[in-house]
């Protein structure tokens, strides 16, 4: 048996090894960056006019000037246009290129316009207000965006304006999910009384498209031979197997030796830790990767977002940010295993407080519902007191 911080770093070990993919950009959000992207022209490539108002001379105000015929009207979208005389100015619009022989922005709401004149009704004007400088965002050449970054709705705004239709992002594992057991039937199948509708599969399947990752599910029976050879010819197509169930001491938990027999190799098999001690994991000569996970609910869910979420970023170059929370109330667990305590959190006065919610135990995966991670609690204690600061494992927003 290794120690969760072992089998961690056994994981981390054995990365996929991802390559560049060209990917459309209406289908890049969420997907890891694998390029570096510069400007290809300045940001904002002008002087761009930020408020709707008039555009003059600041020096023509600055000699006590406040009222200025209107010349012309510069809108977003067309050329440059030029103030001919010092002593007028011109209306513009947002996003429009600011006039040549024009300094200084006066937002509508300080103007009082009527018949052609503009009266300034203010006097905090200062020079360049209200004007979005040519390049102060970026220069023509400069780097924006650096590879290994997870694009949001933010950066593809970004590769928008540099004219990438198209971009490069790192490719993910193909991947195939796994369950087994003769007690589980399909979720459009009536059960019988001794049997249970497969849900891991659909729990992986929902936390894997939250990361883009894409995979196809499968379902053994318990049989030995028809497993070895089902896990032989999934090995050959897929770049990782993510298994659920039959990895325990059953009689029926097939899936370890069958996955030694058809060439895994074994690095480790249970884990210091509740749930998912039966976890089991192992790679292929070829570097193929198996995750064979306990088939309770829970302990498939947390050893996804304990391990394989982790691990899947670390093999893109993606940092991620680790989160801790502050135990809402005592504590006691007296087993001498790093336990994965359900927790619902909440930020309270600055901190981010997690408050336990047990359930049921491994099998309870309705209790999921009102809890939002795991709280990792150390194997060489077993008090855990109000206020103690812990490791979180989040599977739900923080908003």
């Amino acid at each position: 048996m290794v120690s969760v911080e072992e089998a961690s770093a056994i994981v981390m070990k054995s990365l996929y090894q991802p390559f560049p993919e060209k990917v459309r950009l209406d289908n890049a959000v969420g997907r890891v960056l694998a390029e570096r992207i510069v400007a290809d022209r300045d940001f904002p490539p002008f002087n761009r006019v930020s408020m709707d108002g008039i555009a003059l001379p600041f020096a023509s105000w600055k000699s006590g000037r406040t009222e200025f015929l209107i010349e012309a009207v510069q809108a977003a979208g067309e050329p440059q246009k030029k103030l001919l005389d010092s002593n007028c100015c011109l209306e513009v619009m947002t996003g429009a290129m600011l006039p040549e022989a024009t300094d200084t922005v006066i937002r509508y709401e300080d103007v009082h316009i009527e018949n052609g004149l503009a009266s300034i009704q203010t006097q905090e004007i200062f020079y360049f207000q209200n004007i979005h400088r040519q390049s102060q965002d970026g220069r023509q050449g400069e780097a924006l965006l650096e590879p290994n970054l997870v694009l949001s709705p933010a950066e593809i705004a970004l590769l928008a304006s540099v004219g990438k239709s198209t971009v490069d992002v790192f490719s993910l594992p193909r991947t195939a999910i796994v369950s087994s057991g003769d007690e589980l039937v399909d979720v459009n199948t009536l059960p019988a009384p001794y049997q249970i509708r497969r849900s891991n599969t659909y729990a992986l399947e929902a936390a894997m498209k939250s990361l883009r990752w894409k995979s196809d599910s499968f379902h053994l029976l318990d049989q030995k031979e028809s497993i070895v050879q089902s896990l032989r010819e999934l090995i050959v197509k897929y770049d990782v197997i993510i298994l659920s169930g039959g990895v325990s001491k059953g009689k029926f938990d097939y899936i370890p030796d069958a996955l030694v027999k058809i060439g895994v190799k074994k690095l480790f098999h249970q884990v210091n830790q509740r749930p998912g001690k039966p976890f089991w994991f192992g790679i292929t000569d070829s570097g193929k990767v198996i995750f064979a996970l306990p088939g309770n609910p829970v302990s498939t869910y947390m050893c996804f977002y304990r391990y394989i979420k982790p691990w899947l970023f670390k093999s893109l170059g993606v940092n991620v940010l680790s989160l801790q929370a502050m135990l809402a109330s005592d504590f006691s667990f007296g087993s001498n295993l790093t336990y994965f305590l359900q927790v619902e959190v909440k930020f309270e006065q600055g901190k981010l407080m997690a408050y336990p919610l047990q359930g049921g135990g491994s099998g309870d995966f309705a209790n999921l519902k009102n809890v939002s991670g795991f709280l990792e609690l150390p194997a060489d204690q077993s008090e855990f007191k109000m206020g103690e600061v812990f490791p979180y494992i989040s599977f739900r927003s923080l908003d």
